[in-house]
C-alpha cells in the first residue's frame, strides 16, 4: 500500500476527487489507504481503483512509469468517473431541464462542491458569495453577461470573435475592459492615481442605496395608507390584490 500511496501522490490526485470517483467519503478513503493491502478493500472499490490506474492487480503498481502521457490518461479517466458518479447524484433534482441544461448545471454544482470541499482559507467561500450576488443581479445589466464573455475568451475557452449577445455592445465593452485590464496589469493605475475615481464609485453606490431606501420608505407609507383606507390591519392572501391596487392608486395621486 505504501507504493500505491506514493503513486497517488506522484500523480497529484486529490483525496477529495479520488473519494468522489470511488463513491465514498474522504474519511472512508483515508481508512482504505491505511490498510495493509488492496485485497482488504471492498472488491468493487478495489476494481474501480485498478481501472483508474489501468493495472490488473496491486503488484502492477511497481511497474508503472509515471510519464506525462500516463498522468493525462489517469486524469481523463478520473474526470469521467467523477463526472459520472456526481451527475447521478445531482441530476436527480434536474429532471425538469433538458439534457444540455442538466449537464451544465451538474458541472457547475460539482465544481462548486469540489472547490468548497478543498477550501481551507474561506477564500473560495467568500468568492462564491460574490458569485451568488452576481448571479442574482444578472438580469439588471447586460454588461454582467459581457464580463462573463470577456473572461471566457481571455481564458481561452471561447473564440475571441464569437459574440452570443449584442455584437456591437459586447465588442465595445470587451475592448474597454481589455484596456482597463492592461492598465491594471502594467502598473499604470496606482492607488493614488485612481483614489478619486474609487471615491466616485463609493458615492455612486451610496446614492443608489439611499434611493432604494427612499423608495422602500415610500412604499411602506403607501401600504400603511392603503390598509387604513380599506379598513384592514394587514395584507393577507385574501386582500392582497385589493391592497396592491390601492397602493398603486395612492402612488398615482402624486403624479
Amino acid at each position: 500500500m505504501k507504493d500505491l500511496n506514493n503513486l497517488l501522490s506522484e500523480l497529484g490526485i486529490s483525496k477529495v476527487r479520488l473519494a468522489k470517483y470511488l463513491g465514498v467519503s474522504r474519511q472512508m478513503l483515508y481508512n482504505y489507504l491505511a490498510m495493509d493491502s488492496l485485497s482488504q478493500w471492498p472488491k468493487e472499490k478495489a476494481v474501480r481503483l485498478l481501472a483508474l490506474l489501468n493495472i490488473e492487480d496491486e503488484e502492477g503498481v511497481s511497474g508503472i512509469s509515471v510519464t506525462s502521457d500516463y498522468i493525462i490518461e489517469v486524469e481523463n479517466r478520473l474526470n469521467e468517473g467523477v463526472k459520472d458518479s456526481s451527475n447521478r447524484e445531482v441530476l436527480a433534482d434536474l429532471k425538469c431541464f433538458n439534457k444540455k441544461e442538466q449537464e451544465i448545471m451538474a458541472d457547475i454544482i460539482n465544481l462548486l462542491k469540489e472547490k468548497l470541499a478543498e477550501d481551507k482559507t474561506k477564500t473560495t467561500y467568500n468568492t462564491y458569495v460574490y458569485l451568488y450576488h452576481y448571479l442574482q443581479s444578472m438580469e439588471t445589466a447586460d454588461e454582467l453577461r459581457y464580463i462573463l464573455g470577456y473572461m471566457s475568451k481571455s481564458m481561452g475557452f471561447t473564440d475571441p470573435m464569437e459574440f452570443v449577445f449584442d455584437k456591437d455592445k459586447q465588442f465595445i465593452f470587451e475592448s474597454i475592459l481589455f484596456s482597463a485590464m492592461t492598465l491594471y496589469h502594467n502598473g499604470g493605475a496606482s492607488k493614488n492615481k485612481i483614489a478619486e475615481t474609487h471615491k466616485r464609485f463609493v458615492q455612486d453606490i451610496e446614492a443608489k442605496k439611499e434611493e432604494k431606501l427612499s423608495r422602500t420608505q415610500e412604499l411602506n407609507t403607501a401600504k400603511v395608507q392603503a390598509l387604513r383606507e380599506l379598513g384592514y390591519s394587514e395584507i393577507n392572501e385574501t386582500n392582497a390584490k385589493e391592497v396592491l391596487e390601492k397602493i398603486a392608486e395612492i402612488q398615482s395621486r402624486k403624479v
